[in-house]
């Protein structure tokens, strides 16, 4: 009797990587849209904080529609696809705030960065763990979500640091995430395959 749960849980898990894996494209997305966001503000850090910031805005809400539409799209699956779909919500939550709210102080519109980073990469983690069983180099997830968490606690911790050094930080964050979500991109795409 103690192993049916357990076993009903690894089903809920197996249910879930499948659909992941028919939908890496999703994670490529995300993945070449983070890097692009990245590059931009590596190469082009004279641009203002705030548009910088707008452009951030555009990033998570791009970002939180894809992760919301991969969660939907596993509509069938009985595995948990929750932690998906909240980590698309506080990513649209994210960018609509920075252009519903114009007037918003860029420290006010940083801490909400900073905040969606941390509750992002904790749930992202919580994801790869559940995950961990099933697929292979799920450290990839662990990793990013990691990055994000340290991301987060970063601009929490600095939120009046310099607007250059600021730029440099969200652009190194979002290459290195870009780079992250596309070999998890591709694992789940060899899964695919190999499926």
């Amino acid at each position: 009797m103690a192993s049916r749960p357990d076993f009903v849980r690894a089903s809920a898990v197996l249910d879930v990587l499948p659909t992941l894996a028919q939908n890496w494209w999703v994670f490529l997305v995300r993945g070449l849209v983070a890097i692009a966001f990245g590059l931009v503000g590596l190469f082009w850090p004279e641009a203002t904080l705030v548009a910088f910031i707008l452009f951030y805005g555009m990033f998570a809400l791009i970002d939180g529609v894809f992760a919301v539409v991969s969660a939907v799209r596993g509509r069938g699956a009985t595995g948990p696809r929750w932690w998906l779909a909240f980590i698309g919500g506080l990513g649209i939550c994210a960018g609509l705030a920075t252009y519903f709210w114009p007037g918003i102080t860029a420290l006010a519109l940083l801490i909400v960065i900073g905040v969606w980073a941390l509750i992002y990469g904790f749930l992202e983690i919580f994801g790869a763990i559940r995950l961990r069983k099933e697929i292979d180099n799920e450290w990839l997830l662990i990793t990013h979500g990691a990055l994000a968490m340290l991301f987060g606690i970063v601009v929490l911790a600095r939120p009046g640091a310099g607007a250059l050094a600021l730029v440099w930080l969200i652009g190194s964050f979002a290459v290195l995430s870009g780079f992250l979500l596309l070999a998890f991109a591709f694992t789940l795409r060899r899964y695919a395959r190999a499926a």
